[in-house]
């Protein structure tokens, strides 16, 4: 069922492994132009705007952005008990690892009397963004919010699309999850929109000033994604996330059932969800296809499943050993990696490049989207090269402050006045050298 690539016997470079492993092709810049329009008209005409083209894009029209602390009250009370205590864990565990991500201020004595401290500083005021489209989300809610609470930013506000369904309204159960992280202010505005409203702000419809923000995390559809690309700056952004991904790295003493129920589990989001099986074992390819095949037909999303397993982002890659298997999965950089191999942790240890490692047969990325603790907000399009997941640190600044006594500066400044000299920047060396003038 899955497309092959037989690497079997070959030794690829890096640039023929980026060029030949499958992968979704996402033209930002293209949407981009479809995005400016929305994005200028929000800053032009504010919330007239926003209403505008949510009534166009979601098929229904808010009374106002911000939704009544009322709908949130109300939407928590009626949650079935199941998911409010499904809920209630997710957010246990998320806050247990995120708390132990805080950085401490930590101050150097660089020479006596001069030292260089770097504090770490939430941002002031965040957005926050939950999808809405093909599913519902209430685990983004979590991923986005906690991580925030634990860095200590103050102010936080949730976008997420209104539903013609709930009259205009997000989705009960993603307000709900609001309500449970005591967040309070949720705007119901989704895709472009929704970004260009949260870096200019506005008044909403009966006055309410809506306070932009300094930084948006959160991930949504392409033309979301070119929004973020395209005020970035006047913001600041997590990442430019694009369609979810697996990739798992197998040999034969991995269960075949486990490997394509899990591969089905991520092209269950979107038909441009990418599905990658690395393997040792062709034996193993078969028996997952096999199984495929019976799964797929038997599974609520089976159409949208079957696109994505047949789309060129999806596909099976035959390898000679587990070492090229890591070659492999360290040059697609994929959002999940998941480990399913003889010595698993041994492995998982030698990975470099993936947004989150899932170790052996009962760590499925399942279990890392909702209750592993872990965040779920992570690097695709193999940005995990370069970048990380969502973190406390996402929403902290390093602040270096400089404190140098007179002394201390007195000793340094001929070093500063000659590399001054040596840039041929002499009024930086002067600024030093005024400070000791009329000395002897």
């Amino acid at each position: 069922m899955l497309n092959r690539t037989d690497l079997r016997g070959k030794v690829p470079s890096a640039a023929e492994l980026r060029a030949t492993l499958p992968r979704a092709e996402i033209d930002v810049d293209a949407a981009l132009h479809q995005v400016r329009p929305v994005v200028e008209a929000v800053r032009d005409r504010g919330v007239e705007a926003v209403l505008e083209y949510t009534e166009k894009f979601d098929r229904v029209r808010p009374s106002s952005v911000r939704v009544p602390a009322d709908a949130l009250a109300k939407a928590l009370e009626e949650l079935a008990p199941e998911v409010r205590a499904a809920l209630e864990e997710s957010i246990a565990r998320a806050r247990k690892v995120h708390a132990d991500q805080r950085r401490e201020d930590v101050t150097t004595q660089v020479t006596e009397g001069g030292t260089v401290t770097e504090r770490w500083v939430p941002v002031e005021r965040v957005g926050l963004y939950a999808p809405g489209g093909l599913a519902v989300y209430p685990s983004s809610v979590v991923m986005n919010v906690v991580p925030a609470q634990e860095a200590g930013v103050g102010s936080l506000v949730l976008c997420t699309p209104p539903q013609a369904e709930f009259g205009g309204s997000p989705h009960p159960t993603t307000l709900a999850a609001a309500a449970l992280l005591g967040v309070d202010e949720v705007w119901a505005v989704g895709g472009a929109q929704a970004v260009a409203l949260l870096a200019y702000g506005g008044t909403d419809t009966d006055g309410g000033e809506l306070v932009p923000v300094d930084l948006v995390t959160g991930p949504g559809n392409i033309y979301l994604t070119a929004a973020k690309r395209m005020l970035r700056g006047l913001i600041g952004i997590d990442s430019e996330a694009g369609p979810t991904e697996i990739a798992i790295l197998a040999d034969e003493t991995a269960d075949a059932g486990h490997v394509a129920a899990d591969l089905i589990s991520q092209a269950e989001h979107d038909t441009l969800a990418a599905s990658v099986l690395v393997t040792t074992s062709p034996e193993l390819a078969d028996a997952v296809d096999a199984e495929l095949a019976a799964r797929v037909k038997a599974t609520k999303h089976s159409e949208r499943v079957t696109t994505a397993l047949q789309g060129k982002q999806s596909g099976t890659v035959l390898v000679s050993t587990v070492d090229d298997g890591l070659r492999v999965v360290d040059a697609y950089a994929a959002e999940h990696l998941e480990i399913q191999t003889a010595n698993a942790r041994e492995v998982a240890a030698r990975v470099r490049n993936a947004g989150a490692v899932f170790v052996g047969p009962y760590a499925p990325v399942s279990l890392g989207d909702y209750c592993a603790g872990s965040n779920h907000v992570l690097p695709t399009g193999g940005f995990a090269r370069h970048s990380s997941g969502l973190s406390v640190q996402s929403f902290l600044r390093g602040i270096h402050v400089i404190d140098y006594s007179e002394q201390a500066l007195r000793e340094v400044s001929g070093k500063v006045v000659a590399l001054a000299n040596a840039e041929d920047l002499p009024a930086h060396g002067e600024a030093v050298t005024a400070r000791f003038e009329g000395e002897k």
